[in-house]
């Protein structure tokens, strides 16, 4: 290949990428009923991530992988220093509950909307009577199943008298010359906030393995689930396949679930069974530590994981 035409595909390339940037940038996708997510600038993309892995190679070295080998090698082997030399910046607006949450991962450079300089944003997430959840049962920190649809009905009805009334009582402070600082103490944690958000790629994938997980909470799932599908994959879509090859939809097997599995095979070997194996047999491959404790979230775990495998049946609903 010449160098006229490799320097016309290079320009090509980088036109293309700018024209896809700038129909992402400032697009709003909404999460929730006011909620949104947007790209404001990203610097890098694909090539980036292999530039930056292949700078330890030298100059001259032979290119020893294409791009997608080498992206989904670093990803599968967690090699992350390459991924840090591209970054994401967005603005989002989000429900001060579930900013609470996404500001505990302390990665990324935060810029806040503040409610003592300006006027308190005039919305709050609000609840269908469909949408309400029951506490989960198993996890302290998590939801069930919906609730009745009359319960949700009352629910959804109170929620929009506290809300206005709250928003009249703060709106009252402001006229009566209340400092903005002070008369927002009351405002409900439901109320939107906005944000400038920029972080690495490294910590954002780290930050969407997590919040994308299904036992994140159903909202800021959505949140995650949005910036990821609708902006991040199609800014990096070799990183994100690679991602969800080898985060999202694997298996992470620990040295205990390994030792069940070789305990569960050794026997139904013995026994010329094969699987999907019966929960019996699971307890008694189980890992010795967990034979004593009439709980354990660990040996549930490997039990889930099994049954994803097709090592297990699945249980009886």
């Amino acid at each position: 290949m010449s160098q006229e035409t490799l320097a016309s595909e290079i320009r090509q390339s980088a036109l293309e990428r700018n024209a896809q940037v700038e129909s992402l940038r400032w697009k709003k996708f909404s999460v929730l009923d006011d909620g949104f997510v947007c790209l404001v600038d990203v610097m890098g993309d694909d090539s980036s991530i292999v530039q930056a892995a292949r700078v330890s190679y030298g100059e001259g070295t032979k290119k020893v992988s294409d791009d997608r080998t080498l992206i989904r090698y670093l990803l599968r082997h967690r090699h992350t220093t390459p991924f840090e030399m591209a970054e994401i910046k967005f603005l989002v607006r989000v429900p001060m509950d579930c900013w609470r949450q996404w500001v505990r991962h302390r990665t990324a450079n935060i810029n806040e909307y503040s409610t003592r300089y300006s006027l308190a944003i005039a919305a709050a997430q609000t609840t269908d009577p469909g949408e309400w959840r029951t506490q989960a049962e198993s996890n302290r920190q998590g939801s069930g199943d919906a609730l009745p649809a009359d319960l949700g009905q009352r629910l959804t009805q109170e929620e929009a008298e506290l809300q206005a009334k709250i928003r009249d009582v703060y709106q009252s402070r402001i006229s009566s010359g209340v400092a903005r600082e002070q008369a927002r103490k009351d405002l409900p944690l439901a109320t939107y906030t906005e944000a400038y958000w920029k972080i690495d790629l490294h910590n954002l994938l780290h930050f969407l393995a997590l919040r994308m997980d299904s036992h994140a909470q159903l909202e800021i799932r959505q949140y995650a689930t949005t910036l990821g599908e609708q902006i991040v994959a199609p800014l990096f879509p070799i990183v994100w396949e690679a991602f969800l090859d080898y985060r999202m939809q694997s298996t992470f097997l620990t040295r205990l679930d390994s030792g069940v599995i070789q305990r569960l095979t050794a026997n139904a070997a013995a026994a010329g069974t094969a699987p999907p194996f019966s929960d019996d047999a699971f307890i008694a491959a189980q890992d010795p530590t967990w034979i004593a404790l009439n709980r354990s979230r660990e040996r549930d775990e490997c039990r889930s994981k099994l049954q994803r495998l097709g090592l297990l049946a699945q249980a009886q609903e």
